[in-house]
């Protein structure tokens, strides 16, 4: 397989590139909500409206949260059937890879690629850790199958015992027992990567908390270092938040460099904000997250500027919902001539969230996907409630996603 490069356009790329940016000038418009509800029908638009206002409210949300997982969990049927026709809907693709086909299918017709992401999470039994292993094998073979760009996301956590990896972070010296789990471990990640590599796609890697994240790091580097000699298989995720990632970000780019791999770059802001500070003020050690949002975003920008200064060996992921960081990822590619529909140049949003942005980027030609979880509402159960936490607003505004179908809806002249 050829190694990827600075890329060489033929000259009908090139002609096909001049007049792509002649036809699109970055005249970006994240408030475009004709485009970006543009495959919405009147009805859906309205049940999208229906559900967003109900996340709206703190206290459902919360009763929901409280009361949804155990009754889930405990095998209510009636409940199983009321998240299938609500929520689940609108952030998952389906309860298995076939009935997210669709999902998937309509997304490429919008110019936007999939991110397959099992929703199976926090599991703790050999049995469990096989069968997820099992199902991103599938997930692999799958995504394969039906595009060229699709990306499937592992969480480790999913395939390794999470006291195991907090014990292998403090350096103590594992049992024997331990050490043998620990090569399963080895195994199953070793099983996906390499499936991943043999069928053409890309794995993105979950960032964890940082009490075990640096086993997650040791593992995804072991994988880069061996799959990712040709192309970027294997990404790791790079949480800015954490005050010491930025310079963690440069510091993977330079052992890549030197080692002959390309660096696979995940980057998003960070999903244990008030857990880490928690823990960091119980256990009396400095909290790892920045003291504020600015300079989060700050970090955040800089992992894009460095980024893309290095792009012919980073592969990016430019996971985030935030507007401002879309925006000058969408900027620099455009003042430093760079092509938009590069591999290593991608924007990622979840799905059933934040598509002004994400199909308003598609519609300028620029790389996007979108990320699909799917599984049974058991296992999906608890991806879904954090969900629903995102979208409630605390102080009585409509949320942001609420705000962009009303507007959407008011152009239609619904309401």
């Amino acid at each position: 397989m050829k190694k990827e490069g600075k890329p060489v356009d033929t000259p009908l790329e090139k002609l096909d590139r001049l007049v792509q940016e002649a036809v699109h000038p970055l005249k970006l418009d994240f408030s475009n909500t004709e485009v970006a509800f543009s495959d919405k029908s009147n009805s859906e638009l309205k049940k999208g409206y229906w559900l967003f206002r109900l996340m709206n409210k703190p206290w459902l949300v919360n009763l929901g949260t409280k009361l949804g997982i155990p009754a889930v969990r405990m095998g209510f049927p009636f409940v199983n059937m009321i998240i299938r026709r609500t929520i689940f809907p609108q952030f998952c693709g389906g309860a298995t890879l076939l009935e997210s086909q669709r999902t998937i299918e309509r997304l490429a017709k919008r110019n936007t690629s999939t991110v397959l992401d099992f929703g199976a999470e926090g599991k703790s039994t050999e049995e469990d850790f096989n069968r997820t292993m099992n199902e991103t094998l599938r997930a692999i073979e799958f995504a394969c199958s039906i595009s060229q760009n699709a990306v499937v996301s592992s969480k480790f956590t999913g395939l390794a015992r999470f006291g195991l990896l907090e014990k292998l972070q403090t350096g103590e010296k594992l049992t024997e027992d331990e050490a043998h789990e620990y090569e399963n471990v080895l195994k199953r990640v070793d099983s996906i990567s390499h499936a991943a590599c043999q069928k053409g796609i890309c794995l993105y890697v979950d960032a964890e908390e940082t009490w075990i994240q640096d086993s997650i790091d040791a593992l995804v580097n072991k994988m880069m270092q061996r799959y990712n000699t040709e192309r970027a298989v294997v990404f790791n995720t790079y949480q800015l938040y954490r005050h010491d990632r930025l310079q963690y970000l440069k510091d993977s780019y330079k052992h890549a460099n030197e080692n002959g791999y390309f660096l696979g770059a995940k980057l998003v802001r960070g999903a244990y904000m008030d857990k880490e500070r928690r823990r960091a003020a119980e256990k009396g050690y400095p909290s790892p997250i920045h003291p504020d949002k600015a300079a989060t975003d700050e970090a955040y920008n800089a992992a894009i500027r460095f980024c893309l200064d290095h792009f012919e060996k980073i592969a990016l992921s430019n996971s985030t919902h935030n507007a401002d960081s879309n925006m000058l990822m969408a900027r620099l590619i455009v003042e430093k001539g760079l092509p938009r529909h590069h591999p290593h140049l991608n924007f990622a949003q979840l799905f059933g969230m934040s598509d002004n942005i994400t199909f308003n980027l598609a519609d300028a030609g620029f790389y996007v996907s979108k990320y699909v979880p799917y599984g049974d509402v058991k296992d999906v159960i608890p991806y879904l409630m954090r969900r629903a936490r995102e979208n409630t607003s605390v102080t009585g505004d409509m949320s942001r996603e609420l705000s962009l179908i009303y507007k959407e809806m008011k152009r239609r002249r619904l309401v």
